[in-house]
């Protein structure tokens, strides 16, 4: 999964939308940004792309 954009210090994503929109998304575990509340699944991906 590509980004357009690499995790950086300081990150914070308050939703998967706001981090998408700058192209941060998506987030590893250990990254900057990451936390369990963006995994929805749990699997060390957050904010991972829509699936349809």
């Amino acid at each position: 999964m590509a980004r357009e954009r690499s995790a950086k210090e300081g990150d914070y994503w308050s939703r998967c939308d706001d981090a998408r929109a700058v192209g941060a998304a998506p987030i590893y575990r250990g990254e900057p940004g990451y936390r369990e509340g963006l995994d929805a699944d749990n699997d060390g991906i957050a904010c991972e792309p829509y699936r349809g």
